[in-house]
C-alpha cells in the first residue's frame, strides 16, 4: 500500500532517515532509476545501489558529496528544505567506520551482494517502487534437496491493486553462492504466465515477469501462483524474505530431503539487511515431509527468515 502525505509528514519529523527516504519514494511513486535520472539532471551523480542502501538503512550518507546528493533528493522528491539533512544530523547510529558509509556487519550476505543487481534488473523492466500491488497473503514453500541445496520454491500470492491497470508482478529469486541463474527455471502457475526473464550471473539473482490474465482496477484482488526450480548452488543454510513495505500475512515453510536433515532450525527477523538478527526462536521439524514454518500475521518492512545448522 502506498504511503500517504500524512505518514510522510510524520516520518520526516520523527525519522529515521532511511524510513523517511523510503516513505518519500513511495508517496512520490518514483522508482530508483528515475530518481537517479533526475539527480543527474541536477549535476549529481549517485548510483542506484547507493540509493537502495540508503532507503534500506544499510548505509548512511556522510561524505560531503553524499550530503549534496541528499539536498538534491529533497528537491527531486518535493520535500521541505533540510528535512532529510536534519534527520542525518539528529541521528548518529548506524554509521559504520570513519566515513559512515560502509555496510554494517551482516549475516544476510546474499541480500547485500545482490541488491544492486536487483535494482538494475527492476529498473530495466521499468518497475515502479511497489509495482502497484499490496500483498494480502503470501504462502511460500521452499525445498532443500539431498545435496543440501536450494532445490526450488513455490508461491501462492494474493495481492490487491492500489491503482488502475496493474497487470503483472515481478518476482525476484536470489540463489545461494555458486548458483547459475541461466539454469534456473521459472514456473508460472495459476492465473499467470511468464513474461520477460532477466538475471545477473555474478550476483546470482533472477527477476521474472509474471503476466496476469486481466488488468486490475484499484481495489481489486488477484490470486496467482509461481515458482523457481533451482538446484544450481552450493549448500544452503538459510532462506530470507525481504519486505520493502508492510503488508498482509506471510507464511514460510521450508522442507528438507529425508537424507539431509539439519540438526537445528531457527526463526529470525531483521529490521534491515545490516542489522543484527533478532526475535530468534527454535523450530521443530514436523510432518512426513520434515518441514518447519513461520507465520507472520502482518509483515513490517524488514526481513523474516529461517536458518539452520547442518552439524
Amino acid at each position: 500500500m502506498r504511503h500517504t502525505e500524512r505518514e510522510l509528514a510524520r516520518v520526516l519529523h520523527t525519522g529515521p532517515f532511511h524510513l523517511a527516504l523510503r516513505t518519500a519514494l513511495s508517496v512520490r511513486g518514483l522508482p530508483l532509476h528515475r530518481v537517479q535520472h533526475h539527480l543527474a539532471h541536477r549535476g549529481v551523480k549517485l548510483g542506484v545501489t547507493s540509493l537502495s542502501y540508503w532507503q534500506q538503512g544499510v548505509r548512511r550518507p556522510r561524505r560531503p558529496e553524499s550530503l549534496r546528493a541528499v539536498r538534491a533528493l529533497e528537491d527531486v522528491l518535493a520535500l521541505p528544505d533540510d528535512s532529510l539533512l536534519r534527520l542525518l544530523r539528529d541521528r548518529t547510529e548506524g554509521a559504520g567506520g570513519a566515513d559512515g558509509e560502509r555496510p554494517a556487519a551482516r549475516s544476510y550476505r546474499s541480500l547485500l551482494e545482490s541488491s544492486g543487481a536487483v535494482e538494475r534488473l527492476l529498473a530495466a523492466m521499468e518497475s515502479p517502487v511497489d509495482g502497484g500491488l499490496h500483498t494480502v497473503d503470501h504462502q511460500e514453500r521452499v525445498r532443500i534437496g539431498a545435496r543440501r541445496e536450494l532445490a526450488g520454491r513455490t508461491s501462492l500470492h494474493v495481492v490487491r491493486a492500489h491503482r488502475d491497470g496493474v497487470d503483472r508482478y515481478l518476482a525476484v529469486h536470489r540463489g545461494d553462492p555458486g548458483c547459475d541463474p541461466a539454469r534456473i527455471a521459472v514456473r508460472a502457475g495459476e492465473n499467470c504466465r511468464t513474461g520477460r526473464v532477466r538475471w545477473d550471473a555474478e550476483a546470482g539473482v533472477l527477476v521474472a515477469e509474471l503476466l496476469f490474465d486481466t488488468r486490475l482496477r484499484s481495489g481489486e484482488t488477484y490470486v496467482f501462483g509461481y515458482g523457481f526450480e533451482d538446484g544450481t548452488g552450493g549448500a544452503s543454510d538459510e532462506y530470507v524474505r525481504g519486505f520493502t513495505f508492510g503488508g498482509g500475512q506471510y507464511v514460510l515453510q521450508v522442507g528438507f530431503d529425508e537424507g539431509a536433515l539439519p540438526v537445528r532450525c531457527r526463526r529470525f527477523e531483521q529490521s534491515s539487511a545490516g542489522a543484527a538478527r533478532a526475535a530468534r526462536r527454535d523450530l521443530t521439524l514436523t510432518g512426513r515431509h520434515r518441514t518447519v514454518h513461520v507465520v507472520e500475521e502482518g509483515v513490517r518492512p524488514g526481513l523474516v527468515g529461517i536458518d539452520w545448522d547442518w552439524a
